[in-house]
């Protein structure tokens, strides 16, 4: 027969384990996508916090009063807040290239219904988006996620995070000097297009003044927009190795602040 007894150790071993986990889950890229059923969100955290917990070994979890137990359940649930905020920050910067990209085409007042945040997004804003989620995909990223999710277990054991707010906050500012050179790197062939073309624009302004270059030159801007746009896409899969590359590196940086 098959013993399904445990203890309440255990139980609380395994609890601490979905808190950490279903926090990663509601906040990471890809997973946290509000179009995905909240029953498939759970169930997911429920099995793959019972995987862990059969992997991991399990170390007593000491704690005197109920409220100590509180405070261990909320480190954990930041734990794995963290480790998903620090991948999914990251993936914000799609959202800023398209809205930057909208702004030079002259597209800034399309607003779409993003169902991934249930927000309003621009059109190129949520084209960026979808096309780097499916290079995660394709590029096997989502596996990385769950794979630094289950070693956190073995460099931040249950109950042993350490905040360490330098660290953390030092990570974050090293993001932050680098989140508008990435979102530019990704438009930089459209923003290049639009000066180019603002330029021949004021040329023509100048040589014609009877032509009405205002009308003329937010067709044009949408027209070389969205040419340059599909022209331009063959660059992605480079321009979100970079991306992946620093989300890695800000998931890295997270984990060390807490070890």
């Amino acid at each position: 027969m098959i013993d399904y007894s445990f203890t309440y150790a255990d139980l609380e071993y395994f609890l601490l384990i979905l808190v950490r986990i279903s926090c990663f889950v509601y906040v990471a890229p890809f997973f946290s996508m509000s179009n995905v059923p909240n029953r498939v969100k759970v169930g997911f955290s429920i099995f793959f916090s019972y995987l862990i917990y059969q992997a991991v070994d399990h170390n007593e979890v000491v704690y005197n009063t109920l409220l100590g137990f509180a405070m261990i359940v909320m480190k954990e649930a930041l734990t794995g807040f963290l480790i998903g905020w620090g991948a999914q920050i990251c993936a914000s910067v799609t959202s800023f290239a398209g809205t930057i990209a909208d702004m030079e085409i002259g597209l800034s007042m399309v607003s779409l219904m993003d169902p991934t945040t249930r927000q309003q997004a621009t059109f190129t804003g949520v084209f960026y988006q979808y096309m780097f989620t499916l290079l995660m995909l394709i590029s096997g990223l989502y596996q990385y996620l769950l794979r630094a999710m289950v070693d956190t277990f073995t460099l931040i054991p249950i109950n042993g995070a350490v905040f360490k707010t330098e660290a953390l906050m030092q990570s974050v500012l090293m993001f932050l000097a680098d989140y508008i050179a990435i979102g530019f790197r990704i438009i930089l062939p459209i923003f290049c297009a639009m000066i180019f073309l603002n330029c021949v624009l004021g040329v023509l302004a100048k040589v014609s003044p009877q032509l009405n270059m205002f009308a003329v030159g937010m067709q044009l801007k949408v027209l070389v927009g969205l040419c340059i746009l599909f022209l331009s896409m063959r660059m992605l899969p480079a321009l979100s190795d970079n991306l992946f590359t620093q989300m890695k590196r800000m998931i890295v940086s997270f984990v060390e602040g807490m070890v």
